[in-house]
């Protein structure tokens, strides 16, 4: 049997998928990432641009000294401040540290952005590497805008880069501007005028602007790529990046094709989706391939008679291959004990520390006691409300709504630090009133700049998630709430973003 080709995977999460608008992360939230991450088994994880922000510079050291196995890299401009800085933030990785070091070849951004001639760039990739090579055994050179570069020269800026000590050569399709066919020829063509890759890792990363990017990234592997680089979710700036998950279930399902596998364990890619999705506040679209909550849902009579005499006939992967529990499996009740509920938490992929097992419990058991029956999605959704490591700032002590055929009013007691705020204000609507009884309380007012509300289990008594898009003065924020009462589920998902704003930390910057 033909022996697979070994696919590297650069997890870019944390630092260009962090670059979504209102996905910020703090360090603490980056480090629980981190580890799942490192548990899903990713070859590199990509912590941050140390020279973007003090924070920046502080999650990379602490998931550079908290990671044990994982290479971890940090991105720099071709200046020697951002490399020193790298550097230091690195330094906790000892030889696990990777510097990722970038500059634009294209001609839009070498003559509009840059101010650059050709010779120029190619002087700084040569001086930004050779400077990289005296602080780390491992440095990646990526071309910023490389699919709008001119074949030629992009050829010129590998061998610049290679000639000087890089050991990846990362190819990025900045603003999702490529298409499969074409950019599998600009990499067997990158190949053949640039032998030195032979001996080197080529890498892609690309972006989703015309919903191409795990495409283009399938294309890039047939064409030779030996590594590609994508964010949980696909998040990321604009449309996005490459989605890991699609990426590793096209190769893993589709082996006959490609001939190629990754170290992923793909059984914590739902884990690891669940919360990224949690601690960004960013939401997964129902319909999402692979980790969406419709992934494997069958609602034509075809193909529900086709599903149950064999899976097979509808279904090219099993939920658990993903670490999702067979449906017939999500159901859960009061009478569940303590040692059977743990034990549905690692079917559903979630280990979690005993402490935390115990406080999910505890939620658990108070929402059976609500609830005819309480589902995977329910407990996820407990799982966000009690987990997050942001702290809780301000809490929802009470609330209480009244609509009628006038305008709404609202009342909300809120606490923060053992002390109560309160706050009243009425609104055209619940949502509204409620919103604005929250600015009252804490004199802090955000724009709501979009609201979904949408039942995360089945049932006349699910649970209602209200996700929210809210700027507070420059800053964008997303978070999610959920409970029974919707309008509640909107009030902790305003508090969750509030929280998230007051706590947030600055961000980075990328290709």
């Amino acid at each position: 049997m033909k022996r697979k080709r070994q696919i590297s995977v650069f997890d870019t999460t944390l630092r260009d998928g962090e670059q979504c608008p209102g996905a910020s992360l703090g360090v603490p939230e980056k480090v629980q990432i981190a580890r799942q991450l490192e548990k899903l088994g990713v070859d590199v994880i990509e912590a941050g641009f140390p020279a973007g922000s003090p924070a920046d510079f502080a999650a990379v050291q602490r998931i550079a000294g908290d990671v044990r196995r994982t290479r971890v890299a940090g991105l720099a401009r071709c200046l020697e401040d951002d490399i020193i800085l790298a550097a230091d933030a690195l330094a906790p990785a000892g030889k696990r540290a990777r510097l990722h070091v970038f500059l634009a070849t294209s001609p839009i951004h070498r003559e509009r952005k840059l101010g650059m001639s050709r010779r120029d760039v190619l002087r700084s990739v040569a001086a930004g590497v050779r400077m990289a090579r005296r602080y780390f055994e491992d440095v990646q050179f990526s071309a910023e805008d490389a699919t709008r570069t001119e074949p030629a020269f992009l050829a010129e800026v590998a061998r610049a880069a290679l000639g000087e000590g890089a050991s990846t050569f990362n190819v990025p399709d900045t603003v999702g501007y490529t298409v499969p066919e074409e950019f599998a020829r600009l990499l067997a063509g990158l190949r053949e005028a640039v032998p030195e890759l032979d001996r080197a890792a080529l890498h892609v990363h690309c972006h989703n602007d015309l919903g191409l990017a795990a495409a283009n990234t399938l294309a890039a592997i047939g064409a030779g790529a030996t590594g590609f680089e994508a964010t949980v979710n696909g998040i990321g700036e604009r449309a996005g990046n490459c989605a890991l998950e699609e990426v590793v279930m096209a190769l893993h399902t589709r082996s006959d094709r490609y001939g190629a596998q990754t170290r992923i364990q793909t059984r914590e890619l739902a884990a690891t989706s669940r919360l990224v999705s949690h601690l960004t506040g960013m939401m997964v679209p129902r319909n999402k391939a692979i980790v969406g909550a419709n992934a494997f849902a069958h609602e034509a009579g075809i193909h529900q008679d086709g599903v149950l005499k064999d899976r097979r006939t509808y279904e090219i992967m099993r939920p658990a291959d993903i670490g999702v529990a067979e449906p017939e499996e999500l159901v859960l009740g009061r009478h569940s004990g303590r040692a059977g509920f743990a034990a549905h938490l690692r079917g559903m992929g979630l280990r979690l520390e005993a402490a935390h097992v115990k406080s999910l419990y505890e939620a658990f058991i108070d929402l059976a006691d609500r609830k005819t029956v309480v589902y995977d999605d329910d407990l996820v959704s407990l799982l966000r409300e009690r987990l997050s490591d942001v702290p809780a700032v301000y809490t929802l002590a009470g609330l209480r709504v009244e609509t009628g055929s006038g305008r709404a009013k609202a009342r909300v007691r809120l606490e923060r630090e053992g002390r109560t705020h309160a706050g009243a204000a009425t609104g055209e609507g619940p949502v509204e009133a409620v919103l604005t009884a929250i600015g009252e309380a804490t004199g802090v007012r955000g724009e709501l700049l979009s609201f979904v509300l949408q039942a995360v289990t089945r049932g006349g008594d699910a649970i209602g998630e209200a996700s929210v898009q809210v700027r507070f003065g420059g800053r964008t924020v997303s978070a999610k709430g959920s409970d029974l009462d919707i309008v509640r589920a909107t009030a902790k998902a305003y508090l969750n973003a509030l929280n998230r704003h007051l706590c947030a930390a600055e961000g980075g910057a990328g290709v």
